[in-house]
């Protein structure tokens, strides 16, 4: 039997779970209402929503194709250097708030500038990706 790897979060999910009403209720009344709870959610496939995202994670991270292993990991560095420019911005807005405000106006008028059409276009398109790789995934023609 092929290892899942899955089905061993989840395993491991659960058994934190465990863990954490056992800490977490110290009354039994109220740590079998949260035992009840956390079956609830496994037999109402709460847990199988989770499951099924959990695999897409797990077949991105796991895919070969070096565009699809790198497209998650450079949309969120370019985030961290957003975050991170404004870490000086913070500083200046302390000490020159007037310089502060102009770089940020600047930002705000090039963003602006962009056009409507483009950002619509861009939203298509990035839908349309994520639209066309689910449906290979799930048709396996992509593995």
């Amino acid at each position: 039997m092929a290892f899942d790897p899955v089905t061993a979060v989840l395993d491991l999910v659960n058994g934190v779970g465990g863990k954490l009403i056992d800490r977490l209720f110290p009354d039994p009344t109220e740590k079998a209402k949260a035992q009840l709870a956390l079956a609830q959610m496994q037999q109402s496939g709460e847990l199988e929503m989770y499951k099924v995202q959990l695999s897409a994670i797990i077949a991105e991270a796991n895919s070969t194709d070096k565009w699809t292993s790198r497209a998650r990991p450079s949309f969120l560095y370019i985030i961290y250097i957003m975050i991170l420019c404004g870490l000086p911005m913070g500083v200046l807005a302390a000490f020159r708030p007037e310089i502060a405000m102009q770089i940020g106006a600047g930002l705000g008028h090039w963003l602006d500038a962009i056009p409507d059409s483009m950002w619509a276009l861009f939203g298509a398109g990035y839908l349309g990706y994520t639209g066309a790789r689910t449906w290979e995934k799930n048709k396996g023609v992509a593995k």
